[in-house]
């Protein structure tokens, strides 16, 4: 299971510069856990971390300018920090499973001579076989559009930090010298479009297969913006293999497991009844101008209810564990405030449903949660949670919760870690 082991953003709105996890220079620093929650007070940024991976996706997707509008963001100038001059900057430092070397990705946003967005760096790095320690190796550098990359599983060659536009066409002068060793293991890369990420384009060849395996990673991300709404929705009918982002076809995706997978759904069900009282089956029926309708049987009444009449919280409870039941998960699942609409007595058990997903079978989904919740916080440990706050320049700052050893200390003798939150021994001296 790929996972992120940690990750740093700059200027990128309230977030001025936060890392959490480990980092290629920050080896003493403990890696994210598969189940990571964010908590803090409103305002604090929390919603400013969830939507910093969707960007990162988005930049995939779209390419860096429209990510920079889409969704309601309202371009660059907007999404960099308030004061600040440099660009916006993200760092991924992620595993394609335990026994891999990690892979740092970076990646700098800046605007133009027109204002316009464009990748002014992206890089990507890994240590050589057997090296413990020392700098990573870049095998991908790109500065304004132009650079290198090493194809194949090759290692890289050493690039200084300071690597200018000028630095990196004598780099390439080098590599690709007739006479040179590495002229046969290298290619130079010139983007005819600097606002697409390489990633995207060099990530579709069979000559880079761990740029296809990064790319793969972003692309299979999963953000929840599941509204209980838009699963009331009619789709037409058709199965359909996972849940999107939205959850309006949470029918179609119903239909699918019943088809494919009919023991597993079952076993969603029999979950399902355990956490929601009553409800003896669920399935779906084709209505008659071909649209599906999501039907939930109770056991005090004849006739069956349909996800129209179903309450908020039967319905995300059910789009949750059926994401997580998903045959070939996304690596990586981001939920932004997953208690929203649920009975507080359901969080502790939603939160175990995370963590065993999170940290079992092979393949599972590393999850990462946003959070305002005593409830469901009481059900994790300090290690898997991280606590966001604003600083009185009007910048997050953010720490994890083990870094307190009177916090460790309580939770050990059995205090729930929510209840210190709500009691504030979390908060700052």
């Amino acid at each position: 299971m790929a996972q992120i082991d940690g990750f740093r953003i700059r200027n990128f709105k309230s977030l001025k510069d936060v890392t959490l996890g480990k980092l290629w220079n920050l080896q003493n620093t403990d890696p994210l856990t598969p189940l990571t929650a964010v908590i803090g007070k409103n305002g604090a940024g929390k919603s400013s971390l969830f939507d910093a991976f969707g960007f990162l996706s988005d930049c995939l997707k779209f390419g860096v300018e429209e990510a920079c509008d889409v969704n309601g963001r309202g371009g660059f100038m907007r999404l960099r920090s308030q004061g600040q001059t440099g660009p916006i900057e993200f760092e991924i430092y992620y595993k394609e499973d335990k026994k891999s070397r990690p892979i740092t990705y970076e990646l700098s946003i800046d605007i133009d001579e027109h204002d316009r967005p464009y990748v002014s760096k992206e890089r990507l790095r890994q240590r050589r076989r057997g090296q413990s320690k020392g700098r990573p190796f870049s095998f991908l550098i790109l500065n304004n559009g132009t650079g290198v990359v090493w194809k194949g599983d090759l290692e890289g060659k050493q690039i200084q930090e300071d690597d200018t536009e000028v630095n990196i066409r004598r780099i390439l002068r080098d590599l690709l010298a007739p006479d040179s060793e590495e002229s046969r293991e290298t290619e130079p890369v010139q983007l005819s479009d600097t606002r697409k990420l390489a990633i995207a384009t060099l990530g579709s060849l069979k000559q880079h297969p761990r740029i296809s395996s990064f790319r793969n990673f972003i692309e299979g991300w999963y953000l929840s913006y599941f509204t209980p709404d838009a699963a009331r929705s009619l789709p037409l009918a058709g199965p359909q293999k996972h849940l999107n982002v939205h959850g309006d076809n949470l029918g179609n995706v119903v239909q699918f497991m019943q088809r494919e997978h009919p023991k597993k759904f079952q076993s969603i069900l029999n979950v399902i009844a355990q956490k929601i009282p009553g409800i003896r089956m669920i399935d779906t029926v084709k209505s008659a101008d071909g649209r599906l309708l999501l039907r939930f049987n109770d056991r005090g009444f004849t006739d069956p209810f349909y996800s129209q009449q179903m309450s908020d919280g039967t319905l995300k409870v059910f789009a949750y564990l059926l994401l997580l039941e998903d045959p070939t998960p996304p690596p990586f699942l981001c939920i932004e405030e997953p208690e929203n609409g649920l009975y507080h007595k359901l969080l502790e058990s939603l939160a175990h449903e995370f963590r065993t997903h999170a940290t079992g079978r092979k393949g599972a989904s590393q999850v990462f949660l946003t959070t305002h919740q005593p409830y469901l916080v009481d059900a994790l440990s300090p290690d898997e949670v991280w606590i966001l706050e604003k600083q009185d320049d009007g910048f997050s700052s953010i720490r994890r919760a083990s870094d307190n050893q009177l916090v460790k200390n309580l939770v050990a003798e059995g205090i729930p870690l929510g209840g210190l939150w709500y009691s504030d021994y979390l908060d700052v001296d």
